[in-house]
């Protein structure tokens, strides 16, 4: 998650939440989705398996498939962790960063479970000076927490932004505010998004799946929901996708092609789900750390087994009207 302005001192003040709301999927019991995390009504549960092709569909998919992914190749990262929280589990107050903006970020204390750790750490202290993602579930309060960027070293805690999201509520278009950031630079939550092994090893992967592009392959200046912001980092061409595409893997895409059954369920995930443009960044699909699973990555799936799907195997759904970007974030009630 990229923004770069000053840490502001005061809240503006809330706008009116947008009243439009993504069409359930109708093979998705009532009350939480299949990805465990918001109402099944939630755009990240939504089947797109039918849904019309976006109007720049063929444009941005012939500019995807010069450039390719990053690092040439989809690959997947499984740094990113996902904790429990109990309900003895601490909570603890943070002191933000220059990467915390308000209103965008919340301020509230994050529930921190003993023994978890960061993205890409082995505790709590971002010591690589990487993303340090730390998201936390609090199921007792319906509640996720999502910051980018926290660092704890003792009794010092230091935390970029945070979003916090209520799990019993089916969000507007506009999420959390328009122009609004949150843990990631789109502006929507990281969790929802993530495949798990637990989920792999099941056979089944009920939601859309986040996918990260380099920044000088993701449009400048413009976004569609569900993303609710962008950044200026951002320098693609008209043709590059926007903050907040919604890619499709082709339905006559041969599975047989993939090297193990862990890559096809995944694969149709992204024929059923898609996959959201989330943020910025090289390696281009985000899988859950195995750390705090039952099963394990290990013979299951590899950073590689996808590898054989190209830009070009894939359409872009119809993501409606562009936003342009200004950063004017408004939070919704």
């Amino acid at each position: 998650m990229q923004r770069f302005l000053p840490l502001l001192l005061v809240l503006a003040s809330c706008g009116s939440a947008s009243t439009a709301e993504p069409t359930p999927d109708p093979r998705s019991p009532s009350g939480i989705g299949a990805g465990g995390y918001f109402p099944a009504a939630s755009v990240w549960y939504r089947d797109v398996s039918a849904a019309p092709l976006d109007r720049e569909s063929g444009a941005v998919i012939a500019y995807l498939d010069r450039v390719g992914w990053g690092t040439g190749r989809m690959q997947i990262d499984f740094s990113i962790e996902v904790l429990q929280a109990a309900t003895d589990t601490p909570i603890l107050a943070f002191r933000p960063t220059e990467d915390h903006f308000l209103p965008d970020c919340d301020l509230d204390p994050v529930p921190v479970p003993a023994g978890g750790n960061l993205e890409g750490e082995s505790g709590y202290q971002c010591a690589g000076d990487g993303d340090c993602h730390l998201i936390v579930v609090d199921r007792a309060r319906q509640r996720l927490f999502e910051m980018w960027r926290a660092d704890i070293r003792g009794d010092t805690f230091r935390g970029g932004c945070l979003a916090i999201w209520d799990l019993a509520k089916t969000y507007p278009a506009s999420g959390r505010g328009e122009q609004c950031t949150s843990a990631d630079a789109a502006g929507y939550p990281i969790a929802p998004l993530l495949f798990s092994a637990d989920e792999v090893a099941a056979g089944s992967i009920g939601h859309a799946i986040r996918f990260i592009l380099p920044n000088a392959r993701i449009r400048k200046g413009q976004y569609v929901h569900p993303a609710t912001h962008g950044t200026r980092s951002t320098s693609g061409p008209p043709d590059a996708p926007p903050y907040g595409a919604r890619l499709r893997l082709r339905a006559n895409y041969p599975l047989d092609r993939l090297p193990n059954e862990g890559a096809r369920v995944v694969a149709r995930a992204m024929q059923r789900y898609g996959i959201l443009l989330s943020d910025g960044g090289n390696i281009a699909l985000t899988a859950q750390s195995d750390r705090h699973t039952t099963a394990k990555w290990a013979g299951l799936l590899g950073p590689g087994d996808l590898a054989a799907l190209r830009p070009g195997d894939f359409e872009m759904v119809d993501g409606g009207d562009r936003i342009p970007l200004t950063l004017d974030c408004v939070r919704n009630p």
